[in-house]
């Protein structure tokens, strides 16, 4: 029987997947599946789902599933559908995903500090405008989520200079040196305290939906930072952008969002202090993606 693979995606992604899936799996059927396409014959005979965030109740309609694989680190993007088959679920594990996070956390936080948006928006006017030069170690960085990618990232920031900090809901072991460790809800309020750049990496719980809100902020040094490459759903819209009319945050670097893509209407495209970014902090390369597939599907043999 031929193995039947359905690619969840929108078009660009699956340009992004198609050749590698089609170079691994040679005799495989792969099919694509609009995420705002839900209508289609191909669903009872697909073997493997390799999804980001499928549509809720799609894959309950595939009676002959066997393996839902996430193209990314987390799964929580798919577990939030409580209509689920029971089939395995696995995560992407790539070691190059923390180095493209280190390289993304590392800019956020370097464009902020260091002015960068008003530097561009000064050349605009051809105005050479200086504004002051902080050095990284007078600069304090914490870290929400210190899983894999959050203690690569901590890692980075130390190796440039600045001082970090880094917050998760239970103790963490093997923090890189000079990292200050926080955990817990008693020592949350102490943690965001020291935060001139604050930078989400939780992953998305109960505990973690809208925890980026009001009461947080107020938390923070005024005039902090944000950095939230975590998930959309952990920020409350409103409360940043209330926030940051009031100066309490200076500014905002966004790669995650409730709805995606970001609708063109939206607030955040246009505000002065806010740069977007389409949730590509990082980003597993294809060939990871259909080789891990491959694995687990192998296992799934045995």
């Amino acid at each position: 029987m031929t193995l039947q693979i359905a690619l969840v995606s929108d078009q660009i992604a699956m340009d992004y997947l198609r050749p590698a899936f089609s170079a691994r799996f040679p005799q495989a059927k792969l099919h694509r599946i609009d995420t705002e396409v839900q209508e289609l014959d191909a669903l009872a005979e697909i073997d493997a789902v390799v999804c980001w965030s499928p549509p809720v109740g799609l894959l309950a309609r595939m009676p002959r599933l066997r393996l839902i694989q996430s193209v990314g680190a987390g799964t929580d993007h798919i577990t939030r559908d409580t209509t689920l088959p029971d089939v395995p679920i696995h995560r992407i594990v790539d070691s190059e995903m923390a180095a493209g996070m280190n390289a993304y956390v590392a800019w956020a936080v370097v464009h902020g500090q260091r002015h960068m948006g008003g530097y561009i928006e000064s050349q605009r006017r051809a105005a050479w405008e200086e504004s002051p030069v902080v050095p990284p170690g007078r600069h304090r960085v914490g870290i929400a989520g210190l899983g894999v990618l959050g203690q690569s990232a901590a890692r980075a920031l130390a190796a440039i200079g600045y001082r970090v900090r880094g917050w998760s809901r239970s103790p963490k072991q093997g923090l890189p040196e000079g990292v200050e460790a926080y955990h817990g809800d008693a020592a949350r309020a102490d943690f965001l305290a020291g935060c001139d750049t604050l930078v989400c990496l939780l992953p998305l719980t109960d505990d973690t939906h809208r925890i980026l809100n009001a009461e947080l902020f107020a938390q923070l040094p005024r005039g902090a930072r944000l950095v939230n490459a975590g998930r959309g759903a952990q920020l409350v819209q409103d409360d940043l952008l209330a926030a940051l009319e009031s100066g309490q945050i200076a500014s905002a670097v966004l790669d995650a969002f409730v709805e995606e893509p970001l609708p063109q209407a939206h607030p955040f495209w246009h505000h002065p202090r806010i740069t977007v970014t389409p949730h590509i902090a990082t980003r597993t390369g294809p060939e990871a993606i259909a080789r891990q597939t491959e694995d687990n599907l192998k296992r799934l043999s045995v």
